[in-house]
């Protein structure tokens, strides 16, 4: 069975609410205090408490520096409590002493700052923290990611940004503590919501601005939004860049056991709408999720059972065939739909390889920085198109030989393809000392002899 995360943004998202709903849903919260002070931050502590949101109790994630305590709310009135305001992911350079005044979604108070933070001077935390080594990859991507954003944003090279949001210590610690948490679930795969983004404008260093904000709505691009509820700031830059990172689709709960329910808390009560994130923990209930890994197939398809999907491909002739194979694996983790090369004659008559990598719009750009990372290509074609998928589930027949799972692959309800999964023939026909194809052949019949006439 599959473990799946459904991350519910019905008010919004922000980092320190998933931090909250992790630790409620079962996330040690003695293990996020272990990699918040690896990270080396100085004064740096965090905390966690109960409190009501609208009827509903939840875990409020706190960063503390000092007397500074940061019950950053983030987003659906997530004011801040903390001394110091921020710009939620606005990039600054050459500024320095301005304060934000985040207005009715984030209540700053006495002007006091965190010092910015250049990435490459996050990057060197993120690398002498404690977190795995494929956390501290995930995280350093992610911080990547938004500095990417804000470089498109205010048109400057990356390394020419300074983040005050993210290299304010709430947010570092948000990102890494999120990153660990969900390391720590270890779920299969993540769905989300739609994101509830909010409404009205908020005041920033650069005037005043539309929410979502800017480095928001770069971030939530190809995601599923809408605005309901008071004319607040309710999804943050930090919360779409964890969402966006790990969610594998977007839509309606999935058929799901729920075994594990948190709801993290923002800063404010809102009135009329709980202002909580709310993360629901359990095993896939549907045949299909039991076949099939986390590579974002819950999509939800139009009306004529058709998905959007993006096709990235790129032509190399200078790698070392070594590094195909973690390549491939790297895009595949990322949430890739499918990986294939191709041999090809390209100019100068060179041999060498194109690579196709499928995925969801969501996952475009992550996708992308995999193969500027791990592979010598120097430039990635993007084609939107759409795909047709046949309706699968897994059935179990019984042989004489044993069980085998069997895909079973429908059109508008009618049969079109039946295999029996491989692993399980080449095991019994090891077990028994027969061919595999003769297994596969023994597994079919059963299917057939048991399967209704459609």
């Amino acid at each position: 069975m599959a473990r799946i995360l459904y991350l519910d943004c019905f008010s919004g998202a922000a980092g320190d609410m998933i931090a909250g709903a992790l630790i409620d849903a079962g996330v040690p919260f003695e293990e996020l205090a272990r990699i918040v002070g690896s990270l080396g931050l100085e004064g740096v502590r965090i905390s966690h408490d109960r409190v009501d949101r609208s009827g509903i109790g939840a875990a409020k994630f706190r960063v503390e520096t000092g007397s500074h305590d940061h019950g950053h709310g983030h987003g659906h009135g997530h004011g801040h409590s903390h001394g110091h305001s921020h710009s939620h992911g606005e990039a600054h350079v050459h500024e320095h002493s301005h304060s934000h005044d985040r207005g009715d979604a984030h209540a700053h108070g006495d002007g006091h700052h965190h010092p910015h933070r250049s990435l490459s001077q996050i990057l060197r935390i993120v690398e002498a923290s404690s977190l795995s080594s494929a956390g501290r990859e995930r995280a350093a991507r992610l911080f990547r990611r938004l500095a990417e954003v804000e470089a498109a944003i205010h048109r400057m090279p990356v390394e020419d940004v300074h983040l005050h949001e993210v290299g304010a210590v709430d947010s570092i610690v948000d990102i890494v503590s999120a990153v660990r948490a969900l390391e720590w679930l270890a779920p299969a795969r993540v769905v989300a919501s739609p994101l509830n983004v909010g409404s009205g404008t908020v005041k920033c260093a650069h005037g005043e601005m539309p929410v979502p904000a800017p480095a928001t709505v770069a971030l939530l691009a190809g995601a599923p939004t809408y605005a309901a509820g008071a004319a607040v700031e309710l999804t943050t830059p930090t919360g779409a860049l964890i969402v966006t990172e790990y969610a594998d689709a977007f839509g309606p709960m999935p058929p799901l056991r729920v075994d594990r329910i948190g709801y993290g808390a923002g800063d404010r009560d809102l009135p009329g709408r709980p202002n909580v994130l709310r993360a629901l923990l359990g095993e896939s209930a549907s045949a299909e999720e039991h076949a099939e890994p986390a590579t974002g197939t819950l999509a939800a398809p139009d009306a004529e059972g058709l998905e959007r999907v993006v096709v990235l491909e790129c032509q190399i002739d200078d790698m070392n065939p070594q590094l195909y194979g973690v390549l491939m694996d790297r895009l595949i983790d990322a949430g890739a739909l499918d990986v294939f090369y191709a041999p090809i004659q390209m100019k100068k008559n060179r041999p060498g390889t194109l690579v196709t990598v499928i995925a969801l719009p969501l996952r475009r750009s992550v996708l992308a920085g995999i193969l500027f990372a791990e592979s010598t290509t120097i430039g990635v074609r993007v084609t939107e198109t759409t795909r047709e998928r046949l309706e699968r589930e897994s059935v179990t027949v019984d042989t004489p030989l044993g069980a085998v799972r069997v895909k079973v692959a429908r059109r508008r309800g009618e049969v079109l393809n039946a295999a029996p999964e491989f692993e399980d023939c080449v095991r019994l026909a090891a077990e028994h000392g027969l061919a595999v194809k003769d297994v596969q052949a023994i597994a079919v019949k059963a299917w057939l002899d048991r399967a209704p006439v459609e």
